[in-house]
């Protein structure tokens, strides 16, 4: 079942995070909805711009609604990912996607505020949930590229006046996480305190994490041993740091580079034990289930794991809204 993340975050709000997750083809897919029925979890698909240029739109729609009938105890909201002012509206009028951010973080303030409210204004009239975004995460990840000496953390005083201006439903705030594989370096961190700031600011506002794959350590490892040339230094978000960030408002964390590392240590060690194999299906098959494995684990570090119930009888009670 489709929702809008406006709905997913009611729910959430101080008890969990929902785990959202870029897609890009069937196998992600199929991954996606396997590990999160395990998991008896809630979750959001993420279509990035360069997802829907590399797959094509309505081939990931039809990807999508026939994983809907295959897992109809599914609950998950569609939501675009780092989408422009145009591509938001299209998205909106599609009338598939249930929410869209408009990163406009790159602008000056008051140029985001008045795009975010132009794309707020448009899609909750068609009952479309808004993401925006306020600072400036670091880090090269698809069509996202900004120099670490351009990124900057989200002021408190400003998250605040930005939100009420905008009407916007959640925020991705920048509070030391970056896009890509290569997050921290030296003594990098997450500001949780930033982030308590914010929710001073904005209470009961839900807020988003981007940039907030963990990296893990052995995965590098074993796509470098099956012949890969990732930088061994390559970290990223501790996920034990996720329920400390719950309690302070985050109702959204964005994972894209750990599914990324996770299909290439299948596919790179699949091949290397398998050289005789041309038969794509068998690593496709093979990632279907660490991807859902993934999506298992991920979810207990962001506490949404067993809430699917919770969220359905509270969707059932409450009247849906963007």
């Amino acid at each position: 079942m489709i929702v809008t993340t406006s709905d997913l975050f009611k729910v959430a709000y101080g008890k969990f995070a929902v785990g959202a997750y870029n897609i890009n083809n069937m196998e992600q897919a199929l991954g996606l909805f396997e590990g999160h029925m395990k998991a008896q979890a809630p979750f959001i698909i993420q279509i990035s711009k360069g997802a829907r240029r590399y797959a094509g739109v309505k081939m990931l729609e039809n990807i999508i609604r026939a994983a809907e009938e295959m897992y109809p105890e599914a609950i998950f909201a569609v939501h675009l990912d780092h989408g422009d002012e145009q591509t938001c509206y299209d998205c909106v009028d599609s009338g598939f996607y249930s929410s869209v951010m408009i990163d406009a973080s790159h602008e000056p303030f008051e140029e985001n505020i008045a795009i975010t409210r132009r794309v707020v204004e448009y899609a909750h009239a068609k009952g479309v949930s808004v993401e925006a975004e306020l600072g400036q995460l670091g880090g090269v990840e698809e069509d996202i590229a900004v120099d670490e000496k351009d990124a900057r953390l989200t002021d408190p005083d400003e998250a605040k006046e930005f939100v009420e201006r905008t009407g916007c439903d959640s925020l991705a705030v920048a509070i030391g996480t970056s896009h890509g594989a290569y997050k921290f370096k030296g003594n990098q961190r997450i500001y949780l305190e930033r982030l308590e700031e914010i929710q001073k600011r904005l209470p009961g506002f839900p807020l988003v994490m981007h940039g907030s794959s963990s990296v893990p350590r052995e995965e590098v490892e074993r796509i470098n041993a099956a012949g890969g040339a990732l930088d061994p230094s390559a970290r990223g978000v501790d996920p034990r740091e996720f329920a400390k960030a719950v309690p302070l408002g985050v109702t959204k964390v964005n994972i894209d580079t750990d599914g990324r590392l996770v299909w290439m240590r299948v596919h790179r060690e699949h091949f290397r034990d398998h050289p005789e194999n041309f038969d794509f299906r068998k690593p496709g098959k093979a990632f279907i289930e660490a991807y859902a494995d993934f999506i298992v684990e991920k979810s207990r570090y962001l506490l949404s794991y067993g809430q699917l119930e919770t969220v359905r009888q509270a969707l059932q009670q409450a009247p849906a809204s963007h």
